[in-house]
């Protein structure tokens, strides 16, 4: 996965709403959302038949996991772990502080740079790996309220021409509002083709080449506040590029989420 934009809105209905595009090598086999994992019989996800993880996923807790690559970092690499094991292992928590507190400790030397993000409907932060002068290491930043945006160069970073032209666009775009559905201004800028032309169609947010690279499915996530109501988390996905596949439901066995236990 290439971009992923979220909101926090700390005592919301709906206090996160996430939004991502997935660019890959358009031949690397994989299959939508569902419970691929008799051993996680909680965690609904894609699936990366190639290395068996996922790039985006969310459990029963309604904790949400996904991995980005690092800058210049796509693909497999020998003598490296699959970066798709990292969100499994998130969504093995029920509560995102934990899993941010577990996965802070992954061996860094072990994976290739990347981006982790874990939230559920209280807490989100990013887990990275990143190269410096004494070797890899992991550092965790928290993800602050409002409209962010995840990229290959990290978080809200301007420096990269999709989050430069992209971010001010998403902060402006009328909110989601899962409660009717309505998602039109996020799925628009999602499909979005518009790109710098100094620094090519890597920049749009649906990226389409000639070199078997590109944009190759896209999701969307609410995340209801911990209460009892009974609201659910919707999980919507597109099995192809936003703008030409249809966003359709996928977390339909995912439960609402419980109120979190009282303070001891």
């Amino acid at each position: 996965m290439c971009t992923l934009v979220i909101l926090r809105r700390p005592h919301h209905a709906w206090p996160v709403l996430i939004a991502a595009n997935r660019d890959e090598m358009v031949g690397r086999p994989w299959r939508s959302p569902a419970h691929h994992w008799p051993d996680r019989p909680e965690v609904i996800a894609g699936m990366d038949e190639q290395a068996g993880g996922t790039w985006l996923g969310m459990n029963e807790h309604g904790v949400v996991a996904a991995i980005l690559n690092g800058r210049s970092s796509l693909g497999p690499q020998i003598g490296f772990r699959s970066r798709g094991e990292l969100p499994l292992e998130a969504l093995d928590h029920a509560d995102a502080l934990d899993a941010i507190d577990a996965l802070s400790a992954v061996n860094a030397r072990a994976y290739r740079t990347c981006h982790l993000v874990i939230a559920d409907n209280r807490d989100a932060a990013i887990v990275s790996i990143i190269e410096t002068e004494v070797g890899p290491r992991t550092v965790h930043t928290v993800i602050p309220p409002g409209v962010s945006m995840l990229t290959s160069s990290g978080l809200n970073n301007t420096s990269h021409a999709r989050t430069k032209m992209f971010l001010p666009q998403f902060r402006a775009a009328a909110i989601p509002d899962p409660e009717t559905g309505d998602w039109n201004a996020w799925r628009l800028l999602l499909a979005s083709r518009l790109h710098d032309s100094a620094e090519g169609h890597e920049s749009a947010m649906t990226i389409v080449t000639d070199r078997g690279y590109g944009t190759v499915s896209s999701s969307l996530i609410a995340l209801p506040e911990p209460n009892t109501s009974g609201k659910r988390p919707v999980f919507l996905f597109a099995a192809g590029r936003p703008g030409e596949a249809e966003f359709l439901p996928v977390a339909d066995t995912i439960p609402a989420i419980d109120a979190p236990p009282p303070p001891a």
